[in-house]
């Protein structure tokens, strides 16, 4: 394919891409169809909408877009079961993992209890005492005290633990999204769209949306017996926070519940949520963006380096003062986490350099690294090399990583072969995301095979990303009643990023260096519209120094638009993300 503009080494050495022939022919007929503007019209095509469905994918809804729940596996016998519980006041117990999706499926459920007049016990087991999701002595004690167990987003691969809670005379009820094994757990009902013997099931959920469909369905039991249930469109806004957390696609169903989580969370109803946006300087409408960045991070700090449950207790407390505070310590932890992360993503960095940034694997282990950023550190790597990326943090001789993946490689099932073929102590996950436990002496081999089974997924023919645009713009183009219509077109993050353009051969005339490594710039093109961009992290690599020192020269600059508040004033400001010489 023929580089957009020419442009086949940017200053960050990437070749840009543009739209197909077919998708500007397709934008054009979605064009005359529906007389919107053409930018939205080209990321449409892009999205593959045929223009008879363009306006209805502008609107996303739950009735036209939600998932029939009882098309998933066990959802009669996990709904009837929940219900059951209720109806004989029996003492219920959720097991929820660390992250935000785990924290906003186990609020869901405390959330709905509570509405009916009931409370449930809620436990979240610590990262590095426990690890990763069930275990037995924690299952067998809350057997002790609570006949039913119910495990979110965990689980699956829970065999031996929730074993035990049978043995001891508990029920036990997985809603969970990642990957099965061959074989399931000894539960009572096993909900979850990654099961292996799920066929068309809505796999792109995360563990949030999958309690979600399992409430809608004990809802339309309610209403058979004559009876109402809460109101469950008043919870999307913790659907929304962990599907975008969680980085589950935005596509189908995750579109409606973020688009409508979003307005949820905007009403600023939920004192946990209020405590969280105004503690992350969030003064504006709730975006995607804003999720992922700024709510759900603070979210996970308490799992990470802090106490577990921190994050659970803020969404799901009705008193404004506690979230408040809640809020302010998930904070603080948060700032710690960075400082870590950094410490560590320096080592991790160097390590993976000397054993070269182009292999299929790209991996790196280190003593005393955090358990709770490695992750993170992860995702850093993968986003450095557009390689599959695996941080392992030890204590003496017992490791615990985290891996992060690219398109096209599904590093969560090359991870369980690991442990089912017994080179690694447990490990599992989805596509993008995985985690895994080992030993010191299980390490290299354990890397070595699983290097093996992403080469046989193709991982050794990737290069560095290409940048995919979405078309060109002048500057006067770039209002604010553009990026709105483009907005219509999200929520934007996972396999629906937000639309990426180019403004060409434009003139720089301001730039400068902000905070640590941030690059302000001003442009135009020299016929009187002026526009502001940031470049953040410019300065981590060639980009910022190259811009701040343009000497007049002439660039193509490449990003993604977005409103600008500053003193009650909107104006248009572009994510600059690339650059190339005009």
């Amino acid at each position: 394919m023929s580089a957009f503009l020419g442009v086949e080494s940017s200053l960050t050495g990437r070749k840009w891409i543009g739209p197909s022939t077919e998708v500007e022919r397709q934008a054009e007929a979605i064009s005359q169809h529906t007389s919107l503007p053409l930018p939205l019209c080209t990321l449409l095509a892009q999205r593959g909408i045929p223009p008879h469905e363009a306006t209805g994918f502008l609107d996303p809804t739950l009735r036209e877009l939600l998932p029939d729940p009882r098309k998933l596996k066990d959802m009669d016998k996990a709904a009837t079961r929940i219900l059951a519980g209720f109806d004989h006041n029996e003492r219920i117990a959720v097991f929820a993992d660390y992250d935000v999706d785990g924290a906003t499926s186990a609020t869901l459920l405390i959330d709905w209890f509570r509405q009916m007049g009931r409370q449930i016990t809620l436990y979240i087991p610590d990262r590095i005492d426990e690890g990763y999701g069930p275990n037995t002595p924690a299952m067998e004690t809350l057997a002790v005290d609570h006949s039913l167990i119910i495990c979110v987003d965990c689980g699956t691969l829970s065999f031996d633990p929730i074993a035990a809670a049978r043995a001891k005379g508990a029920d036990v009820i997985v809603l969970d999204h990642h990957l099965g094994a061959e074989t399931l757990p000894d539960a009572n009902a096993v909900v979850n769209p990654n099961r292996q013997d799920e066929a068309d099931a809505p796999g792109y959920l995360c563990a949030a949306g999958v309690v979600f469909l399992v409430l809608v369905e004990i809802g339309r039991l309610l209403r058979e017996g004559g009876r109402k249930g809460p109101d469950l469109i008043s919870m999307l806004d913790l659907v929304a926070l962990g599907t975008v957390a969680d980085v589950a696609p935005l596509i189908h169903a995750n579109r409606a519940f973020v688009r409508q989580g979003l307005k949820i969370m905007a009403r600023r109803a939920r004192p946990g949520m209020v405590a969280l946006a105004d503690v992350a300087g969030l003064n504006e409408a709730p975006r995607a963006y804003h999720l992922g960045y700024l709510m759900g991070p603070r979210v996970n700090a308490g799992g990470r380096i802090g106490k577990a449950d921190l994050g659970t207790r803020l969404l799901s407390t009705t008193d404004a003062n506690e979230a408040s505070a809640i809020a302010e310590k998930l904070n603080e932890l948060n700032s710690e986490r960075r400082e870590i992360e950094a410490r560590v993503q320096d080592l991790a960095l160097e390590q993976a350099e000397d054993r070269g940034l182009t292999a299929p694997l790209v991996w790196a282990a280190g003593d005393g690294w955090h358990p709770g950023v490695v992750g993170i550190v992860a995702s850093r790597l993968k986003e450095t090399t557009n390689r599959p990326a695996i941080v392992i943090g030890f204590d003496a001789d017992d490791g615990k990583g985290s891996g992060r993946s690219v398109s096209g490689i599904d590093l969560g099932a090359a991870i369980q072969k690991l442990a089912a073929d017994g080179l690694i102590e447990k490990g599992g996950g989805h596509k993008m995301a995985a985690g895994l436990s080992l030993t010191r002496d299980q390490l290299a081999p354990a890397m070595e095979r699983l290097t093996e089974l992403l080469v046989k997924q193709g991982a050794d023919d990737l290069g560095a990303a290409d940048l995919r645009v979405d078309g060109i713009l002048m500057p006067s183009a770039a209002t604010i009643e553009l990026i709105e219509s483009l907005e219509e077109a999200g929520p934007f993050g996972a396999s629906a990023p937000a639309p990426r353009f180019v403004f060409p051969d434009v003139q720089i005339m301001f730039a400068k260096r902000v905070g640590q490594n941030h690059l302000k710039v001003s442009f135009g093109d020299g016929l009187g519209t002026r526009i502001d961009a940031i470049a953040f992290g410019a300065f981590d690599g060639p980009l910022g120094p190259m811009l701040e020192q343009h000497s007049g020269a002439r660039f193509h600059l490449a990003g993604r638009l977005e409103v600008n508040q500053w003193q009650g004033r909107l104006s248009p400001q572009l994510r600059l993300e690339d650059a190339a010489k005009a």
